[in-house]
């Protein structure tokens, strides 16, 4: 799959962070207050997902993820989480630096680069 821009993972991230599944739908109202962005910011970014296949939101409707669109948000989250933990308890930085730091991260490592990295620390036993 291509890689989507910085804002649309957080957007699928953030969807699968409220509990949003393929069966489980989450408000756009509740998105925009995670992501601290408007709810015309939301419904833009629901525009662009839907037309990639990655969310579903009837008119005015909750949003709910494609399987693909659950996949894509779950391994953005994935990332976050072990570069996060990774920040934190192997390198000491704060946890709220280390937060932020981990989400500019998540984007810009590819998938090859990760999947090594991800190899590696796995083998620190952190």
């Amino acid at each position: 799959m291509e890689k989507m821009s910085m804002s649309h993972e957080d957007y699928l991230e953030a969807i699968v962070m409220l509990g949003g599944t393929t069966e489980a739908s989450v408000r756009s109202v509740d998105i925009a207050t995670k992501l601290g962005v408007s709810k015309a910011s939301v419904n833009k970014a629901m525009t662009v997902l839907k037309e990639k296949g990655l969310a579903e939101q009837p008119y005015y409707g909750d949003v709910t993820l494609t399987e693909e669109g659950y996949e894509y948000g779950t391994s953005v989250l994935d990332r976050h989480r072990m570069l996060s933990m990774f920040l934190t308890k192997a390198l000491g930085i704060p946890e709220e630096r280390a937060e932020k730091e981990a989400c500019l991260m998540e984007h810009a490592i590819s998938d090859d680069s990760f999947e090594k990295w991800s190899s590696y620390i796995k083998k620190l036993d952190l």
